[in-house]
């Protein structure tokens, strides 16, 4: 993980840092081109050319905005998928790694 999302994980609590953690290895395994990480707009994104995922931490949810989430909906049906097209997962919620893995794969290719 670069130092400037370590950084700005520095004002989390210690869930929400070992779930974008893993959040974050999932991006990785993902593709197998090379991903440019930075903050855009103070949010972390992961960048493969100029497609994206961004994973927005707060203290009791993480949001995951990608291009595919919205053709993966009927998969998605214990999440909330918040006005904007972001995937919501409550830090009480298992993280779906399978169609995570699929979302962002999709949303980099």
């Amino acid at each position: 993980m670069n130092e400037e999302f370590e950084r700005y994980l520095e004002k989390f609590n210690a869930e929400t840092r070992q779930r974008f953690t893993r959040l974050h290895e999932l991006v990785h395994e993902s593709t197998s081109h090379i991903i440019e990480e930075k903050l855009w707009a103070k949010l972390p994104s992961f960048y493969v050319r100029d497609r994206f995922v961004r994973i927005i931490p707060f203290n009791d949810h993480i949001n995951i905005e990608a291009k595919s989430i919205q053709s993966h909906k009927a998969s998605l049906d214990e999440y909330k998928i918040t006005p904007k097209g972001m995937l919501q997962i409550q830090h009480t919620q298992k993280i779906p790694e399978d169609v995570l893995q699929k979302i962002m794969h999709e949303s980099f290719e």
